[in-house]
């Protein structure tokens, strides 16, 4: 599934061209992707005018004049392409995971009035879309159990210890919990915790003091967290600052993991000589140094 920093980039490939355009027709071309999409969808997007395009978590916001909002969620395989009538086209975002440009899975398709088509595509259609008023958005089903975001002013060695206080779940199962901090997963939750130096299988609550303030390696934590995700925006970011709908790839943090994916390999961690292993933990792949990260 697409993590944050994919979503951001994402987020920032698609502004140029969104913000400021008012839809002029969508095609909406099933009922459903995960969820059956909004009653009237077609009726109650055309017209409008994009105000603005944000992010929460790994949701993208899509602001309206009439105060709605557009919420977007790229599943495990979504994906948007963007194109304009005269054969320029891009899909923002280089995936770890590659993303499908087959028409059959184009489900969603809107055509803006600076001469933009934004398409969704989803092969395995969990992705959804679904419309709120902007004024109860944090009542959506999807936001009102979200924690902290992670690049926010919020994410420091004192909102980790309350946090992870007498939690006793692996340090990793605490990080992923999307009650607690929203949008942390499994790749960047990987990478933050070698760069702290700290072991995926260690309590959630050995990084707390008793008297519950943080120790250092919770605001060691806190800041390589912040890291970590910062320098994954940069790197698919970078290339789209400018974005002009060139072909090509676009630059992503996959050329620059850690630990992820990196089985057998050096640890990156100066000094420290150890191999990155392999471990699951609750389903998922965790990779980490057995000998720095403690």
């Amino acid at each position: 599934m697409p993590e944050l920093p994919e979503v951001e980039t994402v987020r920032r490939g698609l502004e140029p061209a969104l913000q400021g355009a008012r839809i002029v027709r969508v095609e909406q071309r099933r009922p459903d992707l995960r969820f059956p999409l909004p009653e009237k969808f077609p009726e109650r997007l055309t017209g409008r005018t994009i105000t603005s395009l944000g992010r929460r978590a790994k949701y993208l916001l899509v602001d309206l004049d009439d105060g709605m909002t557009l919420i977007l969620h790229l599943g495990m395989s979504g994906s948007f392409r963007v194109e304009r009538d005269d054969a320029r086209s891009a899909t923002p975002g280089t995936f770890h995971h590659e993303r499908s440009g087959a028409a059959a899975h184009d489900h969603v398709v809107l055509h803006l009035s600076n001469g933009f088509r934004i398409t969704y595509n989803d092969p395995r259609r969990f992705g959804f879309m679904d419309l709120t008023p902007r004024a109860k958005l944090d009542e959506h089903p999807s936001f009102k159990v979200l924690g902290i975001e992670p690049l926010g002013n919020e994410l420091n060695g004192d909102s980790l210890a309350a946090l992870f206080k007498g939690r006793k779940a692996p340090l990793k199962a605490a990080l992923l919990d999307q009650r607690l901090i929203a949008g942390l997963g499994n790749i960047y939750v990987c990478e933050s915790l070698n760069m702290a130096r700290l072991s995926p299988k260690r309590a959630a609550g050995t990084i707390v003091r008793k008297n519950g303030l943080a120790t250092e390696a919770a605001t060691r934590l806190a800041d390589d967290i912040r890291a970590v995700l910062t320098l994954a925006i940069q790197a698919g970011g970078s290339s789209l600052r400018d974005h002009k709908l060139t072909d090509g790839s676009l630059g992503y943090f996959q050329h620059h993991f850690r630990v992820y994916d990196r089985e057998g390999e050096p640890c990156p961690t100066p000094a420290c000589g150890g191999v990155v292993k392999r471990i699951v933990q609750s389903g998922r792949s965790t990779f980490y140094c057995p000998k720095c990260q403690k």
